[in-house]
């Protein structure tokens, strides 16, 4: 009996109008910081809801550019989840600082606002919550703490871009908001990344990051003025990302309603599907949020079932259900068990790690895929049911 075909947790989106989009470029005369890298910019700003985006080589620059932007250095400490990819936190140790990890909250598995006020000392300079999923995080109380305790806010929206929050785009609730553009995300570019922002100082200080530092503009030269001259201003990255990423970002961000539509609407007949099926928890959605759907987690009730997390993992695995984990703990990580972090720092957090599982959703999924994906878990968990 042959296997049935693997679905993956996620997987690109590419058309015609993509492949147009980056052969155009290809023909045309700049393959890396030209116009498409500007343009892309200016719409991801459009989508965040800012006046500004630096388009940047990935998800994990876009952090540090933001971070170093922001003036952290050695001796100052961030805030943030330690459920996340862990670039959320490698940003703060590439600038010298310490990262300080908040516990979540049971219900969306954002941070928690109480906790992170807690954790806050006279070191602290940001705060990094995670879009986690694509739910915003509680803002308005975020940045009330910032405010009160002078901080900046960096959120990290690898999982968001097209979110909302009380009708407003995510990407301006922060003074500065970072996305992803790896093929699993809602946006592709192969690797790329942005960061957007109202604030002009800091986008020009991310547009200096990016490239090595240097201008060439002759209006922010300090010691040439001929037309030839370049300067190096500060220490910089080649961060750059390509035109041809670009052209591919432009051509896929005019795509991102539909995107969202179809993750939202799979999410949906997910949540349908599970809400009343023993042995399993959905996700919680706050009324004021509207997710990006990233990923849909599955929370399992491991009271009521006659096994772990990791054996109906393995059981999904073999009958071709490409589920995954998102994410283990940052601090669990051999890295920074060796720079003195240890489990028990943020109790919910932990007990989340051992009970969730990402299932399938993106929008190339078919609707027999969609209806394989659910009738496969509800068997496998109704066979665990004690």
């Amino acid at each position: 009996m042959n296997k049935p075909d693997f679905i993956p947790y996620a997987k690109q989106w590419i058309d015609e109008d993509d492949i147009q989009a980056v052969t155009e470029v290809l023909r045309g005369d700049f393959l890396t910081t030209g116009p498409s890298v500007a343009k892309f910019g200016e719409d991801v700003a459009r989508v965040a809801g800012t006046r500004y985006a630096v388009a940047i080589s990935n998800g994990t620059a876009a952090l540090h550019a933001a971070v170093a932007a922001a003036g952290i250095g050695p001796g100052d400490e961030v805030i943030t989840s330690p459920i996340t990819f862990v670039a959320s936190a490698n940003c703060a140790l590439y600038v010298g600082a310490t990262p300080v990890f908040a516990d979540i909250d049971p219900r969306t598995y954002n941070i928690d606002p109480a906790d992170v006020e807690r954790k806050i000392t006279a070191r602290t300079k940001a705060i990094i919550p995670v879009h986690f999923t694509g739910q915003p995080c509680d803002m308005e109380r975020l940045s009330e703490i910032a405010r009160r305790h002078g901080l900046l806010v960096i959120a990290d929206g690898a999982h968001a871009i097209g979110a909302g929050f009380q009708g407003k785009p995510v990407g301006g609730l922060s003074d500065m908001t970072t996305y992803s553009f790896h093929p699993v995300k809602q946006v592709a570019t192969g690797e790329g990344g942005a960061i957007a922002t109202d604030d002009p100082e800091l986008f020009e200080k991310m547009l200096l990051f990016r490239s090595h530092g240097i201008t060439r503009d002759p209006a922010k030269f300090r010691y040439g003025n001929q037309s030839w001259y370049y300067e190096q201003q500060t220490l910089g990255y080649n961060y750059r990302m390509t035109d041809f990423q670009a052209a591919l970002g432009l051509s896929q961000l005019k795509k991102l309603p539909m995107f969202l539509q179809r993750r939202r609407e799979y999410a949906d007949r997910y949540t349908a599907a599970f809400r009343d099926l023993p042995g399993i928890t959905v996700p919680w959605q706050h009324p004021d949020a509207e997710s990006a759907w990233h990923l849909y987690i599955l929370r399992l009730q491991l009271e009521k079932l006659d096994t772990g997390r990791d054996q109906i993992f393995q059981e999904l695995w073999d009958r071709g259900i490409g589920v995954n984990i998102h994410y283990i703990p940052v601090y669990y990580h051999a890295y920074y068990r060796d720079l003195g972090y240890a489990k028990g720092l943020c109790p919910q957090a932990e007990q989340l790690f051992e009970e969730m599982l990402t299932i399938p959703l993106y929008p190339a999924m078919k609707e027999t895929a969609v209806e394989r994906v659910i009738e496969t878990i509800q068997t496998v968990i109704r066979s665990h049911l004690k």
